[in-house]
């Protein structure tokens, strides 16, 4: 896949919605911020997640920041990560399932990230690390561009 996939809908937080923080142990219910949509998914990466999540339950992605395989989203099984104080909850992927899958970013990530609106890609070749799309001979990958002035002004 040379050529990015086509973002598949918009997901994530509506207009006057807010971006939720995870409190520290993982619950979802603390203090919340202003945000946005952040976040999107093309349809050859939600194709992939309906089958992970065939296969494994409900997933999240965590973006967590540092170099390599660091910088990569990585998806789990829903709550198999912990999150915490330290999580940002960018918004959720509608990808045709019951639920949408959560997206989360560290919050010292989302400090460099925070002018940029994310897609969520699959391409060939093998990442490192835990998320569940290792043995399938894919990875995900993180696409973004800078918000449009008029996004910028909006979060503002």
């Amino acid at each position: 896949m040379s050529e990015p996939s086509t973002p598949r809908g918009t997901s994530g937080l509506r207009e006057g919605e807010e971006v939720e923080q995870a409190p520290a142990g993982g619950a979802r219910a603390a203090g919340r911020e202003a945000r946005r949509d952040r976040v999107d998914v093309t349809g050859a990466a939600a194709e992939l997640l309906r089958r992970l999540t065939e296969a494994h339950g409900p997933v999240m992605f965590h973006q967590s920041g540092g170099c390599c395989d660091g910088s990569a989203p990585m998806c789990y099984p829903d709550g198999e990560f912990l999150l915490g104080d330290a999580d940002v909850h960018l918004g959720d992927l509608d990808v045709g399932l019951d639920r949408p899958v959560p997206v989360w970013m560290s919050r010292a990530q989302h400090a460099y990230w925070s002018h940029t609106h994310l897609t969520i890609d699959v391409v060939p070749g093998r990442g490192a690390g835990f998320s569940l799309e290792a043995p399938s001979g894919v990875r995900f990958l993180i696409r973004s561009r800078l918000l449009t002035d008029r996004e910028a002004r909006a979060d503002a």
